[in-house]
């Protein structure tokens, strides 16, 4: 089994930072790239930002200069670190790996969402 156990959602005030986490767990080989995803009520999932096991990274355009995807593969954890939140950032986020596992099979995997609420 794979699980993936995000971190690090409340509210804060526009202007303010938050740091979300992602550890994946369970009988892991290795991972490929991992990303987080967000959706607001009414709207389709979309891909925030995202980074490969090598480092390089992707940012959807609403996001660049805002929020740094990293990630310790020692540590098989992901982290968005977010700045300059706005209230249209207000989403749940979902963390996600593509990995292989100990038996060899690739796929991806979700984690349950993490809330974000921009508010003052």
């Amino acid at each position: 089994q794979v699980q993936l156990v995000e971190s690090g959602g409340g509210l804060v005030q526009p202007g303010g930072s938050l740091r979300l986490s992602c550890v994946a767990s369970g009988s892991i080989f290795s991972i490929y790239t991992m990303g987080w995803y967000r959706q607001a009520p009414g709207n389709q999932r979309e891909l925030v930002a995202g980074i490969t096991s090598g480092g390089s990274t992707n940012y959807a355009d609403s996001v660049k200069g805002r929020f740094t995807i990293s990630r310790d593969n020692a540590k098989n954890t992901v982290y968005l670190q977010m700045n300059s939140l706005k209230p249209e950032d207000t989403a749940d986020y979902y963390c996600n790996a593509e990995l292989r596992r100990s038996n060899g099979y690739v796929r991806a995997y979700w984690g349950q969402g993490t809330r974000v609420t921009v508010s003052s």
